[in-house]
């Protein structure tokens, strides 16, 4: 009953805060009923995704202050499980996607031992290259494709199969992955308040005196990188069937492994939402800024000048994130 209460407790937050929140609620479940396009839909899915991929992040690098560059290869690991299971046996998603956390969290604690004796940039410099070897790894493996990766041959199920979770129309995936999101958003508010949560926060300001009330330091950070590992695997589990075409460039790279780290530092690292502000503000630009600049108008690196100067100005402004920024301004009216 505890887990539950923390989990629906959103009473530290302005009514004005949950207003907002619940506003925009409505808008995501009722977005596929309104006019839009097959690329809105789109960007709206990967809007969700990024969001989950922040929320995962948060609890270690936002939460607890170690900034992890590695997550993509628990998305890939998450991928190409489920991949390789429904391939090769035919595995439904609902056994293949908690197989994937399972190995990711496994491989999570297997490096996390280790790397949690690193603090600071050698931390998120070890992180790089783990995830830069295992994606070594799988390009000359040639059970899970090598180098030219997997492919789910969608012609072989019917056009809405919830059991392998293969569709033909984008609004099945959407609200499957909405359900997801919304639970994510739950279990991040569960982990606020939680003992680990706060002990987390405590070794986030001082290491020291958390080991000197008691916490150990190194345990707490393995169980909450396991956490963010699993958040991490799902989503990689659905982007298998929802791509249904995996390699380990479009899976592993470490430019996925930044973005998500980006998703939360820009809207607000250590905060319920900031991630939410993050997805929300960089998977739109990130599209369109492509779509109308590099597609359309011909100027191709345009999109990602733009890209990084608005995280630049951000940064420089609120080091917080978005959600410093509006917490700023509501201190100031008060």
């Amino acid at each position: 009953m505890e887990v539950v209460r923390n989990a629906f407790d959103f009473s530290d937050f302005p009514k004005t805060d949950l207003l907002v929140v619940g506003c925009g609620l409505l808008f995501l479940l009722f977005f596929p009923l309104l006019p839009h396009s097959t690329f809105a839909m789109a960007t709206m899915i990967q809007f969700l995704m990024f969001s989950l991929y922040g929320m995962g992040w948060n609890t270690i690098g936002g939460y607890g202050g170690q900034v992890d560059l590695g997550k993509a290869q628990y998305v890939g690991i998450g991928a190409y499980t489920t991949a390789v299971m429904l391939i090769r046996w035919d595995v439904p998603f609902w056994v293949s996607m908690p197989a994937g956390v399972m190995f990711s969290v496994t491989w999570s604690f297997i490096i996390g031992y280790p790397l949690f004796r690193l603090t600071g940039h050698y931390f998120a410099i070890a992180t790089i290259a783990t995830s830069l070897v295992l994606k070594d790894v799988f390009e000359v493996w040639d059970f899970v494709g090598a180098a030219r990766g997997l492919e789910i041959l969608a012609t072989k199920y019917d056009a809405v199969d919830f059991t392998h979770l293969i569709f033909e129309n984008d609004n099945y995936y959407y609200y499957i992955l909405l359900a997801f999101f919304l639970l994510g958003i739950l279990i991040i508010n569960w982990f606020r308040h939680s003992r680990l949560g706060y002990q987390l926060r405590c070794i986030k300001d001082n290491e020291l005196i958390a080991q000197s009330l008691g916490i150990d330091v190194h345990k707490s950070k393995v169980k909450t990188y396991a956490l963010a590992t699993a958040f991490v695997s799902v989503v990689g589990s659905f982007h298998a069937c929802y791509i249904k075409n995996i390699e380990p460039e479009d899976t592993m790279s470490l430019d996925l492994s930044i973005l998500i780290a980006l998703m939360a530092m820009l809207g607000g690292a250590g905060s319920l939402w900031g991630p939410i502000i993050g997805a929300g503000i960089l998977i739109p630009l990130k599209s369109y800024l492509k779509e109308w600049l590099g597609a359309s108008a011909g100027l191709v690196g345009i999109d990602l000048i733009l890209y990084a100067l608005i995280i630049m100005v951000v940064s420089a402004v609120e080091p917080r994130g978005v959600w410093g920024l509006i917490e700023k301004i509501r201190a100031r009216r008060t």
